[in-house]
């Protein structure tokens, strides 16, 4: 499934990696938001996508953009 460049996405709250709460609302129409999500972790799809990202991690931030990878 995807969304029209320029679309609102749905709200979501999850855990982070140090298992604290991310609420997509308290980020949403403050900043860029770059949301990529990937099959299970430490698998060669996995680590081939997110050092994509890694890679372009600069650019994203320059931009003033928050990155979110969610497996």
């Amino acid at each position: 499934m995807g969304l029209p460049a320029g679309s609102t996405i749905p709200g979501f709250r999850l855990k982070d990696q140090n298992g604290d709460w991310f609420d997509s609302a308290d980020h949403i129409g403050k900043k860029p938001l770059v949301i990529f999500f990937y099959p299970k972790d430490f698998t060669p799809g996995c680590t081939a996508e997110v050092c994509s990202f890694r890679d372009h991690f600069e650019d994203f931030s320059d931009a003033g953009a928050l990155v979110i990878g969610i497996s």
